[in-house]
C-alpha cells in the first residue's frame, strides 16, 4: 500500500516539474525569441524590411524583366516570361544632371567655332571668347558602370591631344609633258617633202636643226623673186632697191626659211628645188605625221616637239583634301624603279573644277628631268606634308562613333560616370588621330575601347526614359466628332 503511495507521489512531482518548465520555456521565448524567430523562418521578411530601407532612401522609378530591360512596368509583379521583375532606381548622374550649375567645358571665339581656348580671353579678331557649356555638347544620355564591370568590359581611356595637326596627303599621280615647253611644226605651204632628217619619233632635234627639205612652186617662185631684186640692189644700192629686197626676204621667212638657207642662195646665185626647214625648238620629237615623198598640205601639223628638260606630274587629291593645299606647296615624290629616290617639287597650278568621272581634283607638280628620269606616262607616289604651321586638337580616331548624321565620342568623368557627347571633326592625320573641331577640350578623357557598349547602354536608358515620359505625359482629349460636325 505504502509502495502505490511512493510512486503515485513520484509520479505527480515529475508531472509539476515538466509543467513549471514548458511554462517558464515559453514565458521566455515569448519575451526574446520573435525577431529570431522571424529571422529563422523566413529570410524574405528581412528582405523586405531591408527593401523599404532602401526604397526610403532611393527612388523606384519603374520595374523591369530581368531577361528584357525594355519590358517595364510601374508596379512590382511578373515578366512575361514569368520571372519576378526587378526595381530600377533613380540612378545619381540623373540627380547630377538636374543641377543649376552648368560647367564650361571650353571657350571659343564667337566668329570662329574651331578656334578654341581653355581659358576665358580674348579671340584673334579681338572680341571675347563664348563659354561652350556641357548641357550643350550632350549627345545622349549620361551613364554610370560598376567599377567590376568598367574593368570586365575593358574600358581604355585617352586624354586629348593639344599640338601641331601632321596629316600627309599620299597619293599617286603620272608624269606628263610640260605644256608650256612643247610647239608644232607645220607647213605654210603646199609641197612635196624630198628628204626627211627627223625621220622618227623620240628624235632629239636643237633649235636650228634641220627637220625636212620641201619642192613648192610657191617657194620656188619666192626664190626667184629675192634673187632678182637682190641682184638688182648688187647694180644700184639705192634706198627703194633696199626697201624691195628686203620685202623679198621677209617673204621667205615667213615660210619658215631660215637665215642661213637664204644666204645659201645669195652665195650661189641660184634657185634651190628643195629648201631646207630647220627646228625652231629644242626637244624630242613626241609625235610625228609625215614621211619622206609624202605631200604636205599648207597647215597641216608635220611634228611636235616638246622640251623634257622640265616635266610636270598630275597628282590626284580628294575633294576635301582641296583646302589643304596651295600653290608653291612642296611635294616629294618616288618612283617604282628607284624607291630610294626622293624627287622634290612644287604645286605650280590646281585645277578649278573636278574630274567628272574620279570625283577628285587634279594638282600639277613641276619636277626638274635633266637626265630625263622621269618619263611622260610614269606612275609616281607623291606625298604632300599639309599639317606643319597648323597646331590644335585631336583624338584617336577609334573613340568616334558613327551615329547616322552624328559623330559620338564617350568622356569619363570620374567615378564610373561617362557623358557622350556630339564631335565635330576636321581631318584626319598621322598615327590614326583625327582633328577635333568643337565637342571637346584639352584634357578631356575620351573611351577608346568599349565605347560601343555605352553607346548601347545609353540609347537603351534614353529609349525607356522616352517611353516613361510618354506614360507620364498628360492625354489629349479626343475629339468630339458631333460637336466639330455642329460646328461645321
Amino acid at each position: 500500500m505504502e509502495q502505490k503511495t511512493n510512486k503515485k507521489l513520484i509520479i505527480l512531482t515529475v508531472l509539476i516539474t515538466f509543467a513549471i518548465t514548458a511554462i517558464a520555456f515559453f514565458g521566455v521565448a515569448k519575451f526574446m525569441g520573435i525577431n529570431s524567430i522571424q529571422g529563422l523562418i523566413t529570410d524574405g521578411a528581412g528582405q523586405d524590411q531591408t527593401q523599404k530601407k532602401d526604397s526610403k532612401e532611393k527612388k523606384i522609378i519603374y520595374w523591369q524583366a530581368p531577361m528584357n530591360p525594355t519590358e517595364i512596368y510601374d508596379e512590382p509583379g511578373k515578366s512575361k516570361m514569368g520571372m519576378d521583375l526587378v526595381p530600377v532606381y533613380e540612378d545619381a548622374a540623373e540627380e547630377d544632371s538636374k543641377s543649376s550649375e552648368r560647367k564650361i567645358v571650353y571657350w571659343k571665339a564667337p566668329m570662329n567655332p574651331t578656334e578654341i581656348y581653355d581659358e576665358p580671353g580674348q579671340s584673334k579678331m579681338g572680341m571675347d571668347l563664348v563659354p561652350v557649356y556641357e548641357d550643350e555638347l550632350v549627345g545622349g544620355v549620361d551613364i554610370r558602370i560598376d567599377p567590376v564591370v568598367e574593368q570586365n568590359m575593358g574600358l581604355k581611356m585617352e586624354k586629348v591631344e593639344k599640338g601641331p595637326l601632321h596629316h600627309t596627303i599620299t597619293t599617286y599621280g603620272h608624269v606628263t609633258i610640260d605644256e608650256t615647253r612643247t610647239g608644232i611644226v607645220s607647213q605654210k605651204t603646199g609641197g612635196w617633202i624630198e628628204k626627211l632628217y627627223a625621220d622618227y619619233t623620240g628624235f632629239f632635234v636643237n633649235k636650228g636643226d634641220p627637220l625636212y627639205e620641201i619642192y613648192s612652186p610657191s617657194l620656188l617662185a619666192s626664190q626667184e623673186e629675192y634673187l632678182s631684186t637682190f641682184k638688182n640692189y648688187q647694180k644700184s644700192k639705192t634706198r627703194l632697191n633696199k626697201e624691195i629686197l628686203v620685202s623679198a626676204r621677209k617673204r621667205l621667212g615667213y615660210f619658215d626659211i631660215a637665215d642661213k638657207e637664204i644666204s645659201a642662195i645669195e652665195k650661189s646665185g641660184k634657185v634651190k628645188k628643195a629648201l631646207t626647214v630647220r627646228s625652231p625648238f629644242t626637244g624630242f620629237i613626241t609625235k610625228k605625221n609625215i614621211i619622206e615623198g609624202e605631200f604636205a598640205k599648207p597647215g597641216a601639223s608635220l611634228f611636235t616637239i616638246s622640251d623634257l628638260s622640265r616635266v610636270w606630274v598630275e597628282a590626284h587629291i580628294f575633294e576635301y583634301e582641296q583646302n589643304l593645299v596651295s600653290v608653291g606647296q612642296e611635294v616629294e615624290m618616288t618612283l617604282s624603279y628607284t624607291p630610294q629616290k626622293i624627287y622634290k617639287g612644287k604645286i605650280s597650278y590646281i585645277f578649278p573644277y573636278l574630274q567628272q568621272k574620279t570625283r577628285d581634283i587634279i594638282i600639277r607638280i613641276d619636277f626638274e628631268n635633266k637626265n630625263d628620269e622621269l618619263k611622260p606616262d610614269m606612275y609616281a607616289r607623291i606625298k604632300i606634308n599639309t599639317g606643319i604651321k597648323k597646331e590644335g586638337i585631336s583624338i584617336p580616331s577609334e573613340a568616334v562613333i558613327f551615329s547616322g548624321e552624328k559623330k559620338i565620342v564617350f568622356v569619363a568623368r570620374g567615378k564610373g560616370k561617362y557623358t557622350p557627347r556630339e564631335i565635330q571633326t576636321g581631318i584626319y592625320l598621322e598615327g590614326d588621330r583625327v582633328e577635333i573641331l568643337s565637342g571637346l577640350a584639352f584634357d578631356d578623357q575620351v573611351v577608346i575601347s568599349g565605347q560601343f557598349l555605352l553607346d548601347s547602354e545609353s540609347k537603351l536608358k534614353e529609349a525607356i526614359q522616352k517611353m516613361l515620359e510618354a506614360k507620364s505625359a498628360p492625354k489629349v482629349p479626343e475629339k468630339d466628332d458631333d460637336f466639330f460636325n455642329d460646328m461645321n
